[in-house]
């Protein structure tokens, strides 16, 4: 059995169940549907759509009771020179408990909706310019389809009036490589509230989402599941460390994440690495680094990090890049798959002990005994 067989089995353990899938959709879809019915509301509001590791397609599944997490954008015409964050969010907190009274609570940027089956959050923007509210009525931006949805499908996801969702394609001749000219519309940054600071912030949910694709070409489509498989890692080795976590580890890994990646396992050995020679010396010199976010260059993804937070991050970082560094250069299977343990937990399958390798060694059959040390680009298992 190759290693590429266990990796594929562990991201199949991790990912969302389909239940979990579905009970998102119906979670968001039946909010959106009241959003955009409300009458109090609806004269406001310009679009929603989804953002977030639901939509990037690099969410993992959510550990014990928790559920899984869909955040829905909410682009109104409201006026941030007139509106208040508070005032704003206020108008959707009368939305909330008169639809999910008892479920919902205040967030610093939000309004979180707790179902039994899903949780919600509710991410209300001020008004785009007139552009950018024509963009963002198109079906480019309204689709629920997650990016790994549109790569399963051969139907990559394009920021442009002319993208449709593949059902309604139906019947008519599309020409992927003529979709791929068209030219993908730049992306706005969108204002949401900062209820504690009083303020409106920047966001560039959009572009994150476009960066992800792009990201995920260039790494041979593994890019998306190196995300997932050290999201992972944090949960089950890192629980005790509250952060960084979600997309700042997201966004760290894409900085790190090299191109032309062979594997998942390749891309997790890497993107530890580089971390780790990255940011040695804001280690060294106690400062926390800096991950500029897309699309808003001025925001600094990690700026809520503590050096404290960091420097267990990093060291931990430090510690499971040698194990993967060993996992990747194992002469046997078995050796490989329990370094890969040692990193993921049982959610990674187990080789049985009296696994015999036999195969070409180039990680797609087994391993053939080394007479040299190996090339970091065709890891044997990885």
């Amino acid at each position: 059995m190759s290693i590429n067989t266990y990796f594929k089995d562990f991201l199949q353990d991790i990912r969302l169940t389909q239940k979990q899938k579905d009970d998102s959709k119906n979670g968001h879809r039946v909010l959106r549907e009241r959003l955009l019915a409300d009458e109090n509301l609806k004269s406001i509001i310009v679009s929603t759509f989804l953002q977030g590791s639901y939509r990037r397609s690099t969410a993992v599944r959510p550990k014990g009771e928790k559920r899984a997490d869909v955040d829905v954008i909410v682009v109104t015409n409201l006026d941030k020179s007139i509106v208040k964050p508070e005032e704003a969010l206020e108008m959707f907190e009368i939305f909330a408990e008169k639809y999910y009274k008892g479920k919902w609570e205040k967030q610093g940027r939000s309004i979180g909706i707790s179902m039994s089956y899903v949780d919600l959050d509710i991410v209300v923007t001020s008004a785009p310019s007139e552009a950018g509210q024509r963009m963002m009525k198109s079906m480019s931006v309204m689709s629920d389809l997650s990016l790994e949805e549109t790569f399963l499908q051969d139907f990559e996801w394009r920021l442009s009036n002319s993208w449709l969702e593949p059902d309604l394609m139906k019947g008519y001749t599309y020409n992927l490589n003529e979709a791929k000219a068209v030219v993908e519309w730049k992306t706005e940054p969108l204002y949401i509230p900062d209820r504690d600071a009083g303020t409106w912030e920047k966001t560039d949910p959009l572009e994150q989402i476009r960066w992800t694709r792009e990201k995920n070409k260039t790494t041979n489509t593994h890019y998306i599941n190196v995300v997932k498989a050290l999201k992972w890692w944090k949960y089950v080795r890192l629980e005790d460390l509250k952060y960084p976590k979600g997309y700042p580890i997201e966004h760290m890994i894409g900085d790190c994440c090299p191109n032309d990646i062979k594997s998942v396992g390749e891309g997790v050995m890497l993107t530890l690495e580089n971390f780790v020679s990255n940011y040695s010396n804001e280690y060294s010199f106690g400062l926390v680094p800096k991950f500029p976010d897309r699309g808003v260059q001025e925001h600094d993804v990690w700026h809520r990090i503590t050096f404290d937070d960091f420097k267990a991050f990093y060291e931990s970082a430090k510690k499971y890049a040698k194990i993967a560094r060993e996992a990747y250069e194992a002469d046997s299977l078995k050796k490989a798959v329990d370094k890969w343990i040692e990193i993921f937990g049982d959610k990674f399958p187990p080789a049985p002990d009296d696994t015999k390798d036999k195969g070409s060694g180039n990680g797609t059959g087994g391993f053939t005994p080394r007479t040299s040390p190996s090339d970091p680009g065709e890891g044997r298992f990885a």
